[in-house]
């Protein structure tokens, strides 16, 4: 977790090493599944060696139903992520959500199906955030994300309805992830060092639900 001026100097650090990618700033949308009450994240939240969770995801707000979505499975064991992942249209992937009409016989779309069979599963929350991405000039698997204003709400579980929601950070927080194929490279263990940035847990989902448990944001509400 990054503070706004840990986050520029950072950029300024890395940037002999690496460039943003072509999208620039730009929205990333997304809607989570789960179970009547909440077993996925809750399961999540307690950091087991394997967890699962299925999102519908969009980059920008879905401006028709032929605007191309994404069905994302994603697995984790031992902190080793897994995504299994399928693009369809806007309009295909409602008429499965919501009448249960396969858009396509792949093992991919099998696997997702046997998911939301398993659990009962069903959009739960609305997840958007502003996203940088970059990546290693030397090693493109290298890929750093900065992600902002990171947005959720309980209602308008439609990709169409737009990116607002509560905001779940104080202003001007930045949420840093890094993916890196292996070992870390010095110059990266050196910018790291020099800020005093540490890893931390952190689940999006997650943290929504925990603040809703305390009382900071309203279960039931009707508008988040």
């Amino acid at each position: 977790m990054l503070t706004r001026h840990q986050y520029e100097r950072l950029r300024e650090l890395v940037s002999p090493y690496m460039t943003e990618d072509k999208y620039g700033l730009h929205t990333i949308c997304s809607i989570y599944f789960d179970t009547d009450d909440d077993r996925l994240i809750r399961n999540s939240i307690e950091r087991p060696l394997y967890k699962e969770k299925l999102r519908l995801r969009s980059y920008g707000v879905p401006t028709n139903d032929d605007s191309e979505v994404f069905l994302e499975l994603k697995k984790k064991y031992k902190g080793i992520v897994y995504k299994r992942r399928e693009a369809l249209t806007l309009f295909a992937a409602e008429s499965y959500i919501q009448n249960g009409l396969f858009p396509a016989d792949s093992q991919i779309f099998r696997e997702i199906n046997y998911f939301r069979s398993y659990y009962s599963a069903y959009p739960k929350i609305f997840i958007a955030y502003d996203r940088i991405a970059m990546a290693g000039n030397s090693d493109t698997n290298l890929r750093m994300t900065f992600d902002f204003r990171i947005r959720c709400r309980r209602n308008d579980l439609d990709l169409q309805a737009g990116d607002h929601g509560t905001e779940l950070l104080s202003s001007g927080s930045v949420l840093m992830e890094i993916k890196i194929p292996g070992a870390m490279p010095l110059w990266l263990c050196s910018a790291l060092s020099q800020l005093k940035l540490y890893p931390v847990s952190f689940s999006k989902y997650g943290q929504f639900y925990i603040k809703e448990l305390k009382g900071e944001y309203k279960i039931c509400s009707p508008i988040c």
